[in-house]
């Protein structure tokens, strides 16, 4: 079943898809996430009627980083370095971004005006059940200002505002036993995922060249910790491709250039759905003040008087 948050007559809905229609529901998403599917509460709308919203409205949205090929070309275009740490495959590691600057389809999403190597990230997204089982998926574009993470990490405390600004979801949620069929041997999702830009495509990859599944990712997400129904873990960017920072780092320039005002971002998962979004700008910010740099032995020296 295919899961869709919309607007259609100046109200907002869920509904289900059913062909190039949507069929409303008597619950919300969350709701329906928590307890099931409810009765049809109305009848079908055609989709070209109705605008689609970022399907879910996650408590918290764990972004995992689970393609050794991402790492490898990443790490080398940001901080210069080459291979994957060791520590990467010790467990799949994950860092939070802001669930309240998610973006839904056909979104207009708004880089920081400082930006200039802005990115897109091509992902899939699980979404948690009840019971640390997975309700279902979605497409995740994990959006990237290049510069201002660079500059960031050398902190060592990871992203901040090359990355809390925008993500994108959607165009709906496919519950999990529509993908059943799609699984290897292993309990991977075999979906070729691709991303294009304005048209031309960019990268392509299969989603099964993950590192660990989403069962497992969820559970280490839930281990000594809390993961609600609804709460999205992302897969991390696939590689050949799936970002440009990636074929920034293996070319050695940056070839495709970062994206523009104006740009089209398209990202497609088999057996899910193509999620669009055009980049643009947000208004520019004041400089910040000077930080305060202090003498250390100076301050305790001053203290003691």
């Amino acid at each position: 079943m295919r899961l869709a948050r919309f607007r259609h007559e100046g109200r907002e809905h869920t509904g289900a898809v059913e062909g190039d229609t949507i069929r409303p529901l008597d619950a919300d998403m969350r709701t329906i996430i928590e307890g099931g599917v409810p009765g049809r509460a109305g009848a079908p709308i055609p989709l070209r009627e109705v605008r689609l919203l970022a399907p879910v409205r996650p408590a918290s949205l764990r972004d995992f980083v689970a393609f050794e090929e991402h790492v490898e070309g990443v790490r080398r275009s940001i901080d210069g370095s080459g291979g994957v740490p060791e520590a990467w495959y010790d467990a799949p590691t994950f860092y939070f971004t802001n669930p309240h600057r998610i973006f839904g389809p056909d979104d207009e999403v708004p880089f920081p005006a400082r930006s200039v190597n802005r990115d897109f990230e091509l992902e899939v997204a699980a979404i948690a059940g009840a019971g640390e089982s997975i309700f279902g998926y979605t497409i995740l574009n994990d959006w990237s200002a290049r510069d201002l993470q660079k500059r960031e990490m050398q902190v060592n405390l990871g992203p901040a505002k090359g990355k809390d600004f925008a993500s994108s979801i959607g165009p709906w949620i496919v519950t999990a036993d529509e993908l059943d069929p799609f699984r290897d041997g292993e309990g991977f999702l075999d979906l070729w995922c691709h991303v294009t830009v304005n048209g031309v495509e960019v990268g392509r990859d299969l989603l099964s060249n993950m590192g660990w599944t989403f069962e497992t990712m969820l559970a280490y997400a839930a281990r000594d910790s809390v993961v609600r129904p609804g709460d999205l873990l992302g897969s991390g960017t696939v590689g050949n491709g799936g970002c440009l920072a990636e074929l920034w780092g293996r070319n050695g320039e940056q070839n495709p250039p970062p994206l523009k005002d104006g740009d089209v971002v398209t990202l497609t998962v088999e057996g899910i759905g193509s999620l669009t979004n055009r980049v643009t700008s947000a208004p520019p910010t004041d400089d910040l003040p000077r930080v305060r740099r202090r003498d250390a032995a100076r301050a305790r020296a001053e203290r003691q008087h």
